[in-house]
């Protein structure tokens, strides 16, 4: 896809939502953060539910570990993978307030050392939280980069690294919300929504749907 097609992609898709966010419900960079973490392998409509019975009685570093591993594990028994999330939370929570002052740092490298947390994790919360220009490849953008031909790539490494270099400036802070919201709702894994598609005359995928 050439330069001035991905202009008129993300123009439309700005156009659309001029203002994407995530759909995690969250009130500050912390609860994000633990939000995030959860969402590994899960909805975020199932986060949202654990997060909404967790963070009115917890929802910073020192009263996530006041709770106790057992009482945070009953918190966040629904989602996937509780038992290792629980300990990864409570171990972020511990280095946030020894190393941070309980904040949560606006820094990549301090981000990718908590524990349970990687690139794609600190990339979110770069974004959302601090309103970095980064882009976190998950399962909706490596699809959608790939399908549309925006930005090819064999790895989520590899899309993270051409979607950096192609999309235009003025779209790379929501272009992350805007790929993810168009792959989870319209360019779906088993049939892509192409006739409703606002991108579709656009896009370079070569067996687009027809109803």
């Amino acid at each position: 896809m050439n330069r001035e097609k991905r202009h008129q992609v993300f123009s439309r898709l700005r156009d659309a939502d001029p203002a994407p966010t995530t759909e995690l419900i969250y009130g500050n960079a912390f609860e994000l953060l633990v939000a995030v973490m959860l969402s590994a392998q899960a909805t975020d409509k199932s986060v949202n539910k654990v997060t909404q019975g967790l963070f009115p009685i917890a929802n910073t570093p020192s009263s996530i570990l006041a709770l106790g591993e057992e009482k945070l594990k009953t918190q966040i028994r629904t989602i996937g993978l509780f038992n290792s999330k629980a300990r990864n939370i409570l171990k972020t929570c511990e280095i946030l307030l020894a190393e941070h002052g309980g904040a949560v740092p606006n820094d990549r490298k301090a981000l990718e050392a908590l524990p349970g947390v990687g690139r794609k994790t600190a990339n979110v919360v770069l974004n959302t939280a601090f309103g970095e220009p980064t882009i976190a490849v998950d399962t909706h953008i490596f699809r959608v980069s790939n399908r549309t031909r925006i930005a090819e790539g064999r790895t989520p490494a590899e899309v993270e690294k051409q979607l950096m270099r192609h999309v235009p400036e003025p779209f790379l802070k929501d272009a992350h919300h805007w790929l993810i919201l168009h792959g989870r709702y319209v360019c779906t894994a088993r049939k892509p929504g192409c006739p409703q598609c606002p991108i579709a005359d656009l896009c370079e995928y070569p067996h687009k749907t027809s109803a």
